[in-house]
């Protein structure tokens, strides 16, 4: 059946796809959180593996809604590792970094979303698409509190 939602299917097609870049980049920060939650070690142990695991959680409910909204949209949502590994700005890290470097690289990761959800708001804008331009609001909100939360543990004054 023909989805009639107001907004053309090469329209709804452009937006799909900047959700699955973004839906990329959230599962790979996904997984590297999770990686860094199962392997941090040091003197802020406790905090960062308590910390880390909040985090995975959010973007595991995250990376659900993202999906959810490209599939209402009328296109399949990507769900592969290749698929995520050729979306996804943000790089796999490979062995297990020093607890600081760990929390680096995640406000990398964390800011990398936030600037790919920015990426796809003139199309959405174009379209009147609220739904997802209110899921990219939050997203945005929640990485960005997540960045702040992560660079305040590398202050040293």
């Amino acid at each position: 059946m023909q989805i009639d939602i107001g907004i053309s299917e090469k329209d709804r097609k452009e937006i799909a796809a900047g959700l699955s870049r973004m839906l990329a980049d959230t599962y790979t920060l996904y997984l590297q959180t999770h990686n860094f939650h199962w392997n941090v070690t040091g003197p802020m142990f406790q905090t960062l593996h308590l910390m880390f695991e909040t985090q995975y959680n959010e973007l595991a409910l995250a990376v659900d809604s993202i999906a959810e909204r490209i599939r209402a949209l009328g296109f399949p949502a990507p769900g592969t590792y290749q698929e995520f590994v050729e979306l996804s700005s943000i790089k796999e890290i490979r062995g297990t970094p020093k607890a600081e470097e760990m929390i680096q690289i995640l406000v990398k990761g964390q800011e990398a979303v936030v600037k790919t959800a920015r990426s796809i708001f003139d199309v959405v804008d174009r379209n009147h698409d609220e739904p997802t331009a209110d899921l990219l609001t939050q997203r945005m909100q929640v990485h960005e509190k997540t960045a702040w939360m992560l660079r305040s543990l590398l202050e040293t004054k």
